[in-house]
């Protein structure tokens, strides 16, 4: 009898949690719901004048209905649904992003940890974050002679400098006291690494991360609208060419779903990484 009453209770008490893990986050979609239904409202009337050059939300929504309901067509070629092109996106930033991301943490340590580095290669860094992403696709085409090595260049040289200079941060920012501690038990170079800068500088490297993947979404959108081919940065391109507003509009709002997504996505590893520790910038 005890025990059936002990699993009711139980029960119960997590239907009251989800009941109030419920509550809480309609309340606080409540506000954007708002917002977001105003917006629609403003978008509609200022489209119903004869004059308007873009579509409404209504016009949007029917003229796209195709791409919405069904998003996993595949008629050959770049005639594919939206699915598909934003996959062929994702796989190009995964794998720029991946590689920026290995050799930017290995280059910030390298710097962080040396002064004499720093100095040598922080003005370089400094001149060359500041070059526009699509300012190296003539570049890496000549180099390339390839379209897809050369966007997937473009995504590595966009998401590689913020890694790079918020790890040297973090490797700087260690407090002298965990270097002399260090240094009077004799930890060697691998345990250092492993036990005090890394776990140290891991806020900040995240704090890189989450810049970068932003960035190199950013960058691979701007160049599928050059290279061509299957790939929502083209498909975006193509709808112009053809006068096809209402389908850039929804792929717009297909990029910014996807970039909130790998934009959170960085903040549940950093979590799960740094449970508990506040991030830095």
């Amino acid at each position: 009898m005890a025990t059936t009453v002990d699993r009711s209770t139980q029960r119960n008490g997590s239907r009251n949690k989800f009941s109030l893990k419920l509550g809480k986050w309609l309340q606080n979609l409540t506000p954007t719901a708002i917002i977001l239904a105003i917006l629609l409202l403003a978008w509609q009337l200022f489209t119903m004048s004869p004059e308007a050059n873009l579509p409404g939300p209504i016009t949007t929504v029917t003229e796209t209905w195709k791409y919405i309901v069904s998003p996993f067509f595949d008629n050959g070629g770049t005639d594919k649904g939206l699915f598909w092109q934003i996959l062929a996106s994702l796989q190009r930033v995964a794998i720029g992003y991946t590689l920026a991301a290995i050799t930017g943490i290995a280059i910030g340590i390298l710097i962080g940890v040396s002064p004499f580095m720093f100095r040598a290669l922080d003005p370089i860094f400094q001149v060359l974050r500041t070059v526009p992403p699509l300012a190296w696709l003539p570049l890496s085409l000549a180099a390339l002679q390839s379209a897809e090595p050369s966007a997937i260049f473009v995504i590595y040289i966009t998401a590689i400098w913020p890694i790079i200079i918020n790890t040297a941060v973090g490797v700087q920012q260690i407090p002298q006291d965990y270097t002399n501690v260090a240094s009077v038990l004799r930890l060697s170079r691998q345990k250092y690494f492993l036990k005090i800068l890394l776990p140290a500088a891991v806020p900040y490297i995240f704090t890189g991360l989450k810049i970068g993947i932003g960035l190199a979404w950013l960058a691979i959108v701007a160049a599928e609208m050059l290279i061509g081919g299957v790939g929502i940065g083209f498909f975006i391109w193509d709808a112009w060419n053809a006068a096809r507003i209402s389908e850039i509009i929804l792929a717009i709002l297909y990029v910014g779903i996807v970039g909130l997504l790998l934009d959170r996505l960085i903040d549940m590893l950093s979590k799960l990484v740094v449970p508990g520790e506040q991030k830095q910038g």
